[in-house]
């Protein structure tokens, strides 16, 4: 599961990273503890607005973390659908559609899981140690995901926030070294797999899912980190602070 995670590159930064081609670009505060339903960086390809029959354009976008299918109700069900497993991704109706035209990447510094320690807490429950996990070279964490757009049908047609645009991030099952700490963890693309990925004019199911592999040994790290991290309000790069091995 992937529940919290960092975003504190600036738009500027993921232009080149990922080679953006749309000139307007989101702006949004740099983030140490993102949680489901705030929005977050995504990277699509799409045709520019209003040319449908045009060629898709690599773009950056700030969407509402939480995926609402196009066909929801309540547009509250994507504080719930934050993760889709990779294992079922392609048949489960609230993700199939966007897996085979809506897919994204989410960038990131890294990710949070809690392990469960030895502790009890006073309640008579394990104590929880997060840990943040992040790629070793301090690079880019690119997060194959989905997006959908969601129309609010008691907004009127020219209303321009009757369209909702949600994500949601794809995981795997953790690789050896991280699988201690949790069972499951983000599907990470590399630079040669971004192209394929986004572009929605690749939508055979096999195809897509050979893009999909956990992240080989070795190249994510995971240490230790303040408690703080535990409550949503607390936001800043000390969150990712290493915590000392006598603390954790």
């Amino acid at each position: 599961m992937c529940g919290r995670y960092a975003s504190s590159r600036q738009p500027e930064d993921l232009v080149e990273e990922f080679e953006i081609r749309n000139p307007d670009l989101p702006h949004l505060e740099p983030d140490f503890n993102v949680a489901p339903t705030k929005e977050v960086y995504a990277v699509v390809e799409r045709p520019p607005s209003g040319e449908k029959e045009a060629t898709p354009e690599r773009q950056l976008r700030a969407l509402t973390w939480g995926l609402v299918p196009f066909w929801a109700k309540d547009p509250k069900v994507g504080s719930r659908m934050i993760n889709a497993r990779m294992e079922t991704v392609a048949e489960k109706p609230a993700y199939r559609r966007a897996f085979e035209r809506r897919r994204a990447i989410l960038p990131a510094d890294g990710y949070f899981e809690w392990y469960p320690t030895e502790e009890k807490t006073k309640a008579g429950k394990p104590r929880k140690q997060p840990y943040f996990i992040r790629p070793k070279d301090g690079g880019v964490l690119a997060m194959a995901g989905l997006y959908e757009i969601w129309r609010d049908p008691a907004k009127d047609e020219d209303d321009p926030t009757r369209f909702l645009w949600t994500c949601t991030v794809l995981t795997t099952s953790a690789e050896d070294s991280l699988g201690h700490i949790h069972d499951r963890m983000p599907l990470m693309l590399g630079p040669d797999r971004y192209e394929q990925w986004l572009d929605p004019r690749v939508n055979a199911t096999d195809d897509l899912l050979a893009l999909l592999e956990p992240a080989a040994p070795g190249r994510l790290e995971a240490y230790p980190v303040s408690t703080l991290v535990s409550n949503v309000k607390n936001n800043g790069p000390e969150l990712l602070a290493p915590l000392p091995l006598e603390e954790a």
